[in-house]
C-alpha cells in the first residue's frame, strides 16, 4: 500500500505538519552548510569515505535502491549521485534544506519525512543516514524504522559524532540529543535488528586538536546569534583547511584498507537487516 502524502512546493510531504519546523536543527544552519561545505575538509573527507563504504559493500552489478534520510542541503547526494548501480531517493525533514538540495540536483528524487515515522516497509535496499541520529530523541525508533523499510539482507550505513565527554558548543547549537560510543551505537543497532558488519571511528589523526578545540569551545561566549556562532565553529581559514584535508586522507588511507580505527570525533558503522 502507497503511503498517503501531500505535495508541498512539488515535494512529497509524508509529514507536512512539521516540514516547516526546526524543532532538531537550527533552520540558518542550512545557510551556515551551504556556506561552507564545499570548502569544509571535513565533509570532503566524510564523502570520500562513504565513497569508499559503498564501493566495498554494495553489489554493483545490479541496481539498488537507496534512501537517505535527513539529507539537508545535499552534501552527501552528490557522491552517491556517482553510482549508476544507485537508484537514490533522499529525504528531508525540512523543507528548507530541500530546497537547496533539489536546486544543487534536481535528477534526484527529493522527499520529506519524519525519520521516526519513516512510511516504508521492505522498499529498500540500501538506508542511509549520515550525521542525522544525534538530533533524534528517539534514534531506536528510527532504527526500527530504517528495519522495516529495507528489504531483506539489506544494508543500513551510518555515521555519527563520538564521545559524549566531548560535548561543547557547536553540539548545543545544532541541537544534537547525544554523541555516541561504539558500544551504544551497536547496541542499539542489535536491538533494532541489525548485525554490524563493520565499524571504525574516523578523524583520528586530527583527534587531539579536534577535541582540544570542541573542550575549549565550552569556555567561549557564542559570537552574535547562533547562525554567526555556527559558522564560527565550522570555518577554518584556508591553509589549515587544506593541511587537515591531507591529513585526513591517511585516515581514509587505513579505511581503504580494511582497518578499523580504534578512535576519532566520528564514528562509522555498517549494519546489515538480520
Amino acid at each position: 500500500m502507497t503511503a498517503a502524502f501531500t505535495e508541498i512546493d512539488g515535494f512529497r510531504c509524508y509529514a507536512p505538519d512539521v516540514a516547516r519546523d526546526f524543532a532538531d536543527y537550527p533552520g540558518e544552519g542550512f545557510d551556515v552548510t551551504a556556506a561552507v561545505e564545499a570548502n569544509s575538509f571535513w565533509c570532503r573527507s566524510r564523502n570520500r569515505v562513504l565513497r569508499r563504504v559503498v564501493e566495498r559493500f554494495t553489489d554493483r552489478s545490479r541496481r539498488l535502491d537507496m534512501l537517505e534520510i535527513g539529507c539537508g542541503i545535499g552534501g552527501v547526494v552528490g557522491e552517491l549521485r556517482r553510482f549508476p548501480h544507485l537508484r537514490l531517493t533522499a529525504s528531508e525533514i525540512y523543507l528548507h534544506g530541500l530546497r537547496y538540495a533539489r536546486s544543487r540536483f534536481p535528477d534526484v528524487t527529493f522527499i520529506q519525512l519524519d525519520a521516526t515515522a519513516i512510511p516504508f516497509q521492505a522498499e529498500f535496499d540500501i538506508v542511509g543516514a549520515f550525521d542525522v541520529l544525534e538530533h533524534i530523541q528517539d534514534d531506536e525508533r528510527v532504527m526500527q524504522g530504517v528495519n522495516k523499510a529495507l528489504r531483506p539482507g539489506g544494508l543500513f550505513l551510518v555515521t555519527v559524532p563520538q564521545y559524549q565527554w566531548m560535548w561543547s558548543a557547536l553540539d548545543e547549537i545544532v541541537c544534537h540529543k547525544r554523541r555516541y560510543s561504539r558500544a551504544d551505537l551497536g547496541q542499539k543497532l542489535r536491538r533494532s535488528g541489525f548485525e554490524v558488519l563493520f565499524a571504525s571511528s574516523f578523524v583520528t589523526l586530527l583527534f587531539p586538536a579536534m577535541a582540544a578545540s570542541r573542550l575549549l569551545s565550552r569556555t567561549r561566549n557564542p559570537a552574535g546569534d547562533r547562525k554567526e556562532a555556527f559558522a564560527s565553529e565550522v570555518t577554518l581559514p584556508p591553509a589549515a583547511n587544506r593541511v587537515c584535508d591531507w591529513v585526513m586522507r591517511v585516515d581514509e588511507a587505513m579505511l581503504r584498507g580494511g582497518i578499523s580505527l580504534p578512535f576519532g570525533g566520528s564514528l562509522l558503522a555498517v549494519a546489515r537487516k538480520s
